[in-house]
């Protein structure tokens, strides 16, 4: 999960099929009312087919859905294909829904490279069926996202991983800097259906939504060769409702840890929990993974779960360090994150760039963008590791226009002509056999082709966007603890 928020967001979407067949609409009906747990004079629409397939809902998802501008799935139909059938389409899907007959298609299944090495599948299911599976998630998160524990920040409505890494930074600031470090191994592969079912039956009455998300969640899988896979557990990862159901099953972990008065932090399957001393977390590190395998059945990764100190454990691309003289936690830049940020700029500015310059910094600039947006908690030591980057993407940058004059000559000329010494800029080009990744850190080179060169091309420095973006407010939350 970790890192996903600011690289190109995976399709996440899921399937449809054109074969949406049904009666006759029926007659609207009166939705009734549940109250909703621990929360005084609130109460929440019950979640219901009819609304779920009203035409207002239904235009609103597959607005969403246009936004998320997702792949097709296996039926081969894009966004576009549909909206241009939109109003027959959301007709049919209806009735359909209502009727209780509506078919999910099959899951196309891709597979997304890892920071670490290997791969993460992903399932992209048809358009249509992400526009349902959008659908379910609007009626059914209000009702739901109410009984979820303020410790879960993953894909929730005011919540982010900047709110996650700052009630971590409170917990660990108040003495709490022994971290048990939770990895679920394949969890979205791993969940049980029949354990998901029986949660959902908690809240929602309607036959037709459970049978619905039922037939999801066993939705055939086609593999790139074109092999089908029937689907027996978990949730495929890529449908707008994924992220919904695992919370719904990781709900229970929270109950769990709030039950035994720990503190702890969830962001979707990254799971944190803080304590005093060495031998707490040795003990709760063994006693939760007895409860995630025994009682939730599901499998925790022995080798990347651990206790440790919380400088030592990263957590969403964060390492969070406690200085207990001074009393302060410096959030920092996982070295993780520093290494998968140097081969994502090593991908986006390669030394064999044939088109213009301004292109390959306006890639860069997207990648660059996304990343500091999420990064910008920082704290201020992290400049340098910013500066470091800086630095290293405009040599890359100074090797690429090098190549791009091709000869000696022409490098030498063009160097002079902004503004470097004749004399100087001929003897370093000329002087010794220098390739040009080499010649692109002389002094003659970054001098002529300084900061300010490339600022002139729009690039983005990390460390003056960090600087910026200190100047507006960060959504700060009020954590309240047993």
């Amino acid at each position: 999960m970790q890192l996903r928020m600011f690289e190109d967001k995976a399709e996440k979407t899921r399937k449809g099929a054109d074969s949406t067949t049904g009666s006759d609409l029926t007659p609207p009906v009166d939705k009734p009312v549940v109250k909703v747990p621990n929360k005084k004079e609130k109460a929440v629409p019950a979640i219901v087919m009819e609304e779920v397939a009203s035409d207002v809902n239904l235009r609103a998802a597959f607005k969403k859905v246009e936004q998320n501008k997702g792949a097709p799935g296996v039926d081969g139909k894009s966004v576009a294909d549909v909206k241009q059938r939109l109003p027959e389409i959301l007709k049919q899907i209806s009735k359909s829904l209502i009727a209780g007959t509506y078919q999910p298609g099959d899951v196309r299944r891709v597979w997304i490279p890892k920071a670490g090495g290997g791969k993460r599948p992903l399932g992209i299911p048809n358009v249509i069926d992400r526009l349902v599976q959008q659908a379910l998630l609007q009626v059914m998160q209000p009702n739901f996202d109410p009984t979820f524990d303020d410790s879960s920040h993953g894909f929730r409505p005011g919540r982010s991983c900047h709110t996650a890494i700052a009630q971590a930074t409170a917990h660990i600031k108040e003495g709490f800097d022994w971290v048990v470090d939770i990895d679920l191994e394949r969890f979205f592969d791993t969940v049980n259906h029949q354990r998901l079912q029986s949660k959902l039956e908690q809240k929602i009455e309607d036959k037709r939504i459970i049978r619905l998300i039922k037939l999801m969640l066993k939705a055939n899988i086609v593999m790139p060769d074109g092999v089908v896979i029937e689907s027996e557990q978990g949730t495929p990862q890529g449908g707008p409702l994924s992220p919904l159901l695992s919370n719904i099953v990781l709900n229970e972990l929270d109950q769990e840890l709030k039950k035994r008065g720990h503190r702890f932090v969830r962001y979707a399957d990254d799971c944190n929990i803080y304590v005093r001393s060495q031998a707490a977390a040795e003990r709760v590190l063994k006693s939760i993974t007895q409860f995630i395998e025994r009682r939730m059945r599901l499998k925790v990764n022995r080798v990347k779960s651990a206790a440790g100190k919380s400088g030592t454990r990263n957590f969403l691309g964060f390492s969070l360090e406690h200085d207990i003289e001074t009393d302060t936690v410096t959030v920092k830049i996982s070295e993780k994150s520093i290494k998968k940020a140097a081969l994502k700029i090593v991908e986006y500015s390669p030394r064999n760039w044939g088109a213009s310059l301004e292109n390959c910094i306006h890639r860069c600039n997207l990648y660059l963008r996304g990343w500091i947006e999420y990064f910008k908690i920082i704290s201020p030591s992290e400049q340098r590791k910013l500066r470091r980057i800086d630095a290293h993407l405009r040599r890359r940058l100074r090797a690429i226009q090098l190549k791009h004059w091709r000869r000696r000559r022409t490098i030498a000329r063009s160097l002079i002509q902004l503004g470097a010494k004749s004399a100087t800029a001929w003897r370093t080009v000329y002087g010794g056999r220098k390739s040009l990744w080499r010649l692109s850190h002389t002094p003659v080179v970054d001098r002529t082709l300084r900061n300010a060169y490339f600022a002139d091309l729009g690039l983005v420095s990390l460390a003056n966007r960090w600087e910026k973006l200190q100047a507006k407010p960060i959504v700060q939350m009020q954590f309240a603890f047993v």
